[in-house]
């Protein structure tokens, strides 16, 4: 048995941002799976359909979809963004010869 931390030892590579980017723009939560944090990915459905529903029954009758689900497009965005910059994170470490 090793006495190395986990650390230390050589992982796969991270994928390029710009595919975690692309990942997450096509399946929400999946960006934060495909950059290493499944966790935080079920966070942000989460909310996404948290905010999606209370949205969709507070506003009212005149509201077109789009606004009826604005709360939960705009933590959709903001997924897509910090699913990219987790990913650049590590990818910018990984690259420096850092493990992740």
């Amino acid at each position: 048995m090793s006495d190395a931390p986990k650390s230390a030892a050589p992982g796969r590579a991270p994928l390029n941002p710009y595919l975690v980017m692309l990942i997450a723009i096509v399946a929400p939560g999946s960006g934060q799976w495909a950059a290493g944090n499944v966790q935080r990915g079920v966070i942000f459905v989460w909310f996404m359909m948290i905010f999606g529903w209370i949205g969709w029954h507070l506003a009212g009758p005149g509201i077109s979809p789009v606004g009826r689900l604005a709360g939960g497009i705009f933590i959709y965005a903001i997924s897509i963004m910090d699913a990219y910059r987790l990913a650049r994170f590590r990818w910018v470490r990984y690259r420096a010869g850092r493990a992740p």
